[in-house]
């Protein structure tokens, strides 16, 4: 663990000096786990009550210190510290996305009343540079159905490097889908932003007889941007490794959280390929 050096403590019932720490590295989007021995410097004692009492717990802020996570993960105290004691506690870390320079800001909170650093204490503050999720930007691409001259054609155009072997992420496709050619970029860059999973937009082509098909695919249409919070499976999704694809419309789909809908990333629809009932 890493020594902390002096820093200012008020005099007063609640007061933390802080003594060492040791944290992971950082990657956007996962947690990482960190270890703190910190010392009861005021005259009352710290005590855990559940979810209530005091809770050891952090802030992420940027390079001018506003706010990008103020309420972090909660770590209880497993006994009550008396003055003049000092404690170890592990927490679990969230890094934020993206990934870049933060700051992060670990305090004591007397939970639904206050923060330590509201009555005067020194917050523990540590520079993070926090990683990029992926380290290699390669895209494995599974296309169900076997091979089809449109989807080849797509694939061969693509502004990242796709790869057969094995990669950190996996795309799905169907036979006759013609992704767009930023669509792997695009991918990569959620990926490396923080993301588990990536779904795209879906454009359905043709005449008066796709007519139907655009309207059932209408919650996938391209454009709107990116949305964390879609209420839908993505579809089309690229996937992490540990994380495997369901089926939704006969499509490749992926329903749980960690996700990002990006309406930029379009797959084309040009022609229905057998697909199975999702």
């Amino acid at each position: 663990m890493e020594r902390v050096g002096e820093h200012p403590v008020p005099a007063g019932p609640l007061a933390v000096r802080w003594l060492a720490y040791s944290l992971g590295e950082a990657r956007a989007g996962t947690s990482v786990h960190a270890r703190l021995r910190l010392e009861n410097a005021g005259t009352a004692p710290w005590r855990s009550r559940a979810r209530a009492g005091v809770q050891l717990a952090y802030h992420w802020l940027d390079s001018f210190g506003n706010p990008i996570v103020w309420d972090g993960v909660r770590a209880t105290l497993p006994r009550v510290v008396q003055p003049g004691e000092d404690i170890e506690l592990d927490v679990s870390v969230l890094s934020p996305r993206p990934p870049g320079g933060y700051r992060l800001a670990f305090d004591l909170v007397e939970e639904h009343r206050f923060w330590f650093q509201e009555l005067g204490s020194t917050p523990l503050d540590l520079e993070v540079e926090v990683r990029p999720r992926i380290d290699e930007r390669l895209l494995r691409v599974v296309v169900e159905g076997g091979g089809h001259p449109a989807t080849e054609a797509a694939l061969s155009a693509q502004e990242e490097s796709l790869v057969r072997e094995e990669a950190v992420a996996t795309a799905y496709l169907v036979a006759g889908a013609e992704p767009d050619p930023s669509w792997s970029r695009l991918l990569l860059d959620a990926h490396a932003e923080g993301w588990a999973a990536v779904g795209a937009a879906v454009e359905v082509a043709g005449g008066f007889r796709a007519r139907g098909e655009r309207a059932r695919f209408a919650p996938w249409a391209p454009g709107g941007g990116r949305n964390p919070r879609f209420d839908r499976p993505l579809l089309f999704p690229s996937l992490l490794d540990g994380l495997e694809p369901t089926t939704h419309a006969g499509l490749p789909a992926y329903s749980g959280t960690d996700a990002l809908f990006d309406g930029r990333a379009v797959v084309r629809l040009r022609q229905r390929s057998d697909r199975r009932n999702g």
